[in-house]
């Protein structure tokens, strides 16, 4: 028995099927969670002292490589004046300025704990700023796990074959509409139904918890334009492309403005941590400023805020990285794509710069209901195959693959010729 077999044994008698999150479960494709005790770079090592070249970055937010030297050294500093204190601190007045003073449609932001916390208070705000009550949310798109968000969600829930969610109450979710990824028309349907009455539309600009897939050209400017026919509030939720496909963000990149935006670990350079921002007229009406109610007592940690502040600076004064993460995505992606038509093999391989997935379906993926005609079980023995010869991919078919800027040359051709292997 393996070290990570034995320390599965041991979890799934105190912690709710063996692990703290669902994505990190192994069930789907039949094998025990590879329990890791260190990273560095783009690899990653297992208990068992098994090296793998990771392409989960921490679901995303190790866009400079795992250990990263300048961030281990700011945590190390900030550690020593305290670990955390309640109160208000110098850094996240720096962070708060760093951000707005860089992202044109954040004028002003809040901090939060993760992801979840960001999209649940940039939901209320946006209630609370146009006295709406309904939201229209994508199939396939995950927003976190609160209760009004878990309504066809994508990722762990797909994985798990869980529609919704247990414990969650009918009257949390019959204000949440649900639209078709990447079809204004359904959108527009929705806001017809209830023309006085949609708060907010929000949207992951690049699927990213279905597998990766990219907005159709024109499905998010559509959106914009709804939303100011409407009355309704964008939200972009950026928890996965926030300072990642741009230093912007998908806004940046795809050229659209948000009212609101939500962010993710990536802001604490993979340490706890989310944020919520956008127009300075909307974020007033948050508490104690405004009458909209959200608070945390670990909010703006300064460990968290050491930690983003140093890559969010390193990230803008490189925005060389960027261009790379392309070269390296196309590099990586196109070279499956390659491999997959010279061996006539009818599988997609969806990107967007760093992202990707490969899907094992014959269909082209451009939302929900496509993306569930994968193979999973094809994809389960690739997941084997792949983890067993030394690449670290997320154990579910909808999830994506994330590159960093220190992946190199090496890494990617390693990785293509297992590929390549597999598919002999």
């Amino acid at each position: 028995m393996t070290k990570s077999q034995s320390l599965f044994e041991r979890a799934v008698k105190r912690i709710p099927g063996g692990v703290n999150s669902p994505v990190r479960a192994y069930g789907a494709i039949g094998e025990t969670p590879r329990f890791i005790s260190r990273a560095d770079g783009c690899r990653i090592y297992d208990v068992d002292g098994n090296e793998y070249i990771d392409y989960i970055d921490s679901w995303g937010p190790m866009i400079l490589g795992h250990n990263f030297p300048e961030i281990r050294e700011s945590v190390i500093r900030a550690s020593q004046n305290g670990l955390s204190f309640g109160c208000a601190t110098e850094i996240e007045v720096e962070m708060a300025e760093f951000i707005c003073e860089r992202i044109p449609h954040v004028e002003m932001i809040r901090m939060v704990n993760s992801g979840t916390e960001a999209v649940m208070s940039a939901l209320r705000v946006a209630r609370g700023y146009t006295g709406r009550n309904k939201i229209i949310k994508f199939a396939g798109c995950y927003h976190g796990h609160s209760d009004a968000m878990l309504v066809s969600a994508g990722s762990g829930v797909m994985t798990s074959g869980v529609p919704d969610s247990a414990g969650v109450p009918r009257g949390c979710t019959q204000d949440t509409m649900l639209a078709v990824f990447n079809d204004l028309e359904s959108v527009r349907t929705l806001m017809q139904q209830a023309p006085e009455d949609v708060a907010a539309v929000i949207v992951e600009p690049v699927g990213a918890n279905m597998g990766v897939v990219a907005p159709a050209e024109g499905f998010l400017e559509g959106l914009r334009a709804l939303c100011d026919e409407y009355g309704a509030l964008l939200i972009l939720d950026e928890v996965i492309t926030g300072f990642r496909l741009a230093f912007g963000g998908a806004a940046q990149y795809y050229h659209v403005t948000p009212d609101l935006v939500t962010y993710g670990k990536i802001i604490g350079a993979g340490m706890p941590v989310g944020a919520y921002g956008g127009r300075k007229d909307i974020m007033e009406m948050v508490a104690p400023a405004g009458a909209v109610y959200q608070a945390g007592t670990l909010s703006g940690n300064p460990i968290a805020m050491a930690a983003g502040l140093t890559q969010l600076n390193y990230l803008w004064n490189h925005p060389e990285i960027y261009a790379k993460l392309e070269e390296k995505g196309e590099m990586l992606y196109g070279g499956i794509r390659k491999i997959l038509k010279q061996k006539g093999i009818p599988y997609q391989m969806n990107t967007v710069s760093s992202l990707g997935s490969l899907f094992f379906t014959d269909q082209p993926v451009v939302d929900y209901l496509s993306a569930k005609t994968s193979d999973t079980a094809a994809f389960a023995d690739y997941f084997k195959y792949m983890l067993n010869h030394g690449i670290h991919i997320a154990p579910s078919q909808f999830e994506a693959m994330f590159l960093s800027d220190a992946h190199t040359d090496r890494e990617i051709g390693m990785t293509l010729e297992t590929i390549e292997n597999y598919f002999k």
